[in-house]
């Protein structure tokens, strides 16, 4: 492009100097000059061509006396980018203090700045400094920067800050006026800041503009699109807010377990008990998963009835699912019906459940007075957790112990247990 560029400056040259040419040979005019009562007179080409020399014979002379000058930035230029390229090269060796001064020679070097390379520097140094423990020194380092470089000085202060574990300090340099709009890694970094200080709704609405801007992977960004819209559900300070991010999600993101789970807990703290449960059993109606069918025993709130019967609606279709046992036990017990809950307690233990299940256990016996039942249980929740060898309760009859043998020995085409009709 550049020689296209030239070759057609050169013909537009050469096509006026040649109609100039032509105009002077039809008619070379006559030029008549009076300095001090003397007449010059000479032709208009004459003129021209006399003016063009001394033109020349003057940037001829100003490009000899400028050549030393010229000679001396591009030398200091050659030795900024020399410093700099050592200096990126020992920070990214880990030489912190190697690098701080070369980088800061870097940026001293006159001319670095026409460049860019004081850019560089200076954000390098800062961090060299700030990974030897110098905070001071970092700070000095980056306010090299706030006149010329606001908006990189920003960044650069925000990543020190987040590496700090200091998300309000980066949001402070993110959110100055003199650095929006924020380029993408500025909306990277504030959106983390975001949800690191507790403000994850804030840090979901910036999803649209980072996916537009391609700030990071499209894989990342649903990775914590679905983190984000979790601890946002969780955030919420009262119902109404809980009830905007919750119709704001996408439907996808509602039937996650672990969004229906946040939603469905915040519900429940907030006394909008009737939310937190439609919002489980819709969520299972569409899809099961084992830990919401667990939750819906666990939420705190009333409609135990209505509760315990949907629940058995659901045993018929998953009679081996041990968080859905597990939950028919809760409610049970808290009905006060613990012998059924003991029952559905050693069924779910029979399909796998884990540590919650012997807990349960434990307080159950401990309502029902039975002390060594209960402590052996909380015992074995504790074992469970740790992946230790679980000991068996007593007072386990033989026709008990074989049913327990039995639902856990025939197991579906997936791998997973079938209970024994």
């Amino acid at each position: 492009m550049n020689l296209f560029r030239n070759v057609l400056l050169l013909l537009v040259l050469v096509l006026v100097g040649a109609l100039i040419a032509q105009l002077l040979v039809q008619d070379p005019g006559v030029l008549t000059v009076d300095y001090r009562g003397t007449r010059y007179t000479t032709t208009l080409a004459a003129a021209l061509l006399v003016g063009i020399g001394a033109l020349l014979a003057l940037w001829l002379v100003w490009k000899m006396l400028s050549l030393p000058f010229i000679a001396l930035r591009r030398r200091r230029k050659k030795a900024a980018r020399a410093k700099l390229t050592d200096g990126l090269d020992a920070l990214d060796q880990g030489q912190w203090a190697r690098a701080e001064k070369l980088l800061e020679a870097a940026a001293r070097e006159p001319g670095a700045e026409d460049d860019g390379i004081a850019t560089l520097a200076w954000v390098g140094a800062a961090r060299a400094a700030a990974s030897r423990g110098e905070e001071v020194a970092a700070n000095a380092h980056l306010d090299a920067l706030a006149a010329s470089h606001p908006a990189s000085r920003a960044l650069a202060a925000a990543e020190l800050a987040m590496a700090r574990d200091r998300p309000d300090e980066a949001l402070a340099a993110l959110d100055g006026a003199n650095v929006q709009p924020l380029p993408p890694r500025g909306l990277w970094l504030r959106a983390q800041a975001l949800a690191a200080s507790g403000r994850s709704g804030e840090a979901y609405g910036l999803l649209g503009p980072m996916r537009q801007q391609q700030a990071a992977p499209a894989g990342r960004l649903d990775v914590l699109e679905a983190q984000w819209a979790e601890a946002a559900l969780r955030e919420a300070g009262d119902a109404n807010v809980l009830a905007d991010r919750w119709e704001a999600l996408p439907k996808p993101l509602r039937s996650e377990p672990a969004a229906v789970a946040a939603y469905a807990e915040r519900a429940a703290a907030l006394r909008w008990e009737e939310a937190s449960a439609k919002s489980v059993e819709q969520a299972l109606d569409s899809r099961w998963d084992e830990s919401l069918a667990a939750l819906y025993g666990r939420l705190p709130i009333g409609r135990i009835d209505a509760r315990r019967q949907r629940a058995e609606a659901w045993l018929d279709a998953h009679p081996a699912s041990p968080g859905l046992l597990l939950s028919l036990a809760r409610l049970s017990r808290a009905q006060g019906q613990w012998p059924q809950a003991e029952t559905y307690l050693h069924r779910a233990l029979a399909q796998g459940a884990n540590a919650e299940a012997w807990e349960e256990l434990g307080h159950g016996f401990a309502q029902a007075g039975d002390e060594p039942r209960a402590r052996l249980s909380y015992a074995n929740a504790l074992r469970a957790t740790r992946g230790e060898a679980i000991t068996d309760l007593p007072g386990r009859d033989l026709r008990a112990r074989i049913y327990d043998q039995a639902v856990t020995e025939e197991r579906d085409e997936h791998g997973m247990p079938r209970l024994r009709e």
